[in-house]
């Protein structure tokens, strides 16, 4: 059966962009394979949904499949020529005409697309695919590996996930796609990366901020404390008289990405107080030494 976006949608050829869009979110959701693990179907199915929004979810590719079919598609496809040929094409009186009875003009899109080509057209290239790939908070930071077992592959083919990448980025990685027609190439993988937050890190740009317990005495000395980074635990120093809030700058800790300057990380710091009823008169003692308002300036 030849593909039809529309019909895969299951939305009309007048649908609207909203109704398309409704309609390729909900199959979407349905047929995501981490709903439906080990059930090729739906995978298939769910390959099909993504290869149809492509075409009616782009206001170009859509009204080129109106006018041309699926052909407007295949790659090297050039409307101006396929009218112009189409049109020089109608004009012309066909074999039956000499023979009578015929109407003339008639032809296959696809033979048109193939003189086009000089006989290209035959082969197709494959569809873009597009998966998630989901990684820990750690993993994103250092780079990964992993493993991409594609429709139509014997074997699972490595996927290198760079150093830094962020929740949402694309990562094209070439020829891992569905397979193409009549030689052609196959089409590529569009990974999109997600990624799980951390209960302690938080990123921002290529900067990190990490928020450190430290004790009154650590905070009122100034003194060295021990750190967790990317690249493992390095010791750093604190201001003297430092207060819960203050931050820290450790320069070249942040994230990591090839052809930029490394981001930073800041700490900030939070000064805890003793607990328990034991504490009570420490903290007294601490409050005796505190003189003024202590919000005074804090203000809209």
């Amino acid at each position: 059966m030849a593909f039809d976006p529309y019909a895969v949608l299951g939305v009309s050829k007048g649908a609207t962009e909203a109704e398309i869009k409704r309609a390729y979110r909900k199959l979407a959701a349905d047929l995501h394979p981490d709903k439906n693990p080990g059930k090729p179907q739906v995978e298939a199915r769910f390959k099909q949904v993504n290869q149809a929004y492509q075409v009616l979810g782009d206001k170009e590719k859509r009204a080129l499949w109106d006018e041309f079919g699926e052909v407007s598609q295949r790659e090297g496809f050039d409307p101006k020529e396929a009218r112009a040929y189409a049109k020089a094409r109608a004009q012309r009186p066909s074999t039956s005409d000499f023979f009578g009875g015929g109407t003339g003009g008639g032809f296959d899109i696809s033979d048109l697309f193939g003189d086009l080509m000089g006989g290209r057209g035959r082969g197709r290239k494959g569809q873009d695919i597009e998966a998630e790939a989901r990684l820990d908070f750690a993993s994103s930071l250092r780079g990964t590996e992993l493993e991409w077992a594609g429709r139509g592959k014997a074997h699972a083919t490595k996927v290198r996930i760079p150093p830094g990448a962020e929740d949402g980025s694309r990562l094209r990685i070439a020829g891992q796609g569905m397979p193409g027609a009549g030689g052609a190439p196959a089409g590529d993988l569009l990974l999109v990366i997600r990624v799980d937050g951390h209960p302690h890190f938080r990123r921002e740009g290529d900067d990190l901020h990490l928020e450190l317990p430290v004790t009154p005495q650590e905070a009122y000395e100034g003194k060295k404390v021990r750190v967790p980074t990317i690249d493992g635990s390095v010791m750093a120093k604190l201001p003297a008289r430092a207060q819960s809030g203050q931050r820290i700058r450790l320069k070249g800790k942040g994230v990591a990405r090839a052809g930029r300057a490394t981001g930073d990380l800041y700490v900030h710091l939070l000064v805890q107080l003793p607990k328990g009823d034991d504490a009570a008169a420490a903290v007294a003692a601490l409050e005796a030494f505190l003189t003024g308002d202590v919000r005074a300036g804090v203000a809209l």
